[in-house]
């Protein structure tokens, strides 16, 4: 599965039609995610991150 930010591969449809609902189940997973991430964090001083980027292809 790819991250909706990853640029499309050479052939494959861009467009993309989400439903209200199925918008506010993946809105709802990122704040899981987010919130997970910070309890993961607690106490240290470094920053939330929940997701690290791969490097964009050559």
């Amino acid at each position: 599965m790819r991250d909706r930010k990853d640029t499309p591969a050479p052939g494959e449809s861009v467009d993309c039609e989400e439903s209200s609902a199925k918008r506010q189940e993946r809105k709802q997973h990122e704040s899981e995610n987010q919130d997970q991430a910070l309890e993961e964090t607690f106490p240290a001083s470094d920053p939330v991150s929940p997701f690290v980027p791969a490097k964009a292809p050559e």
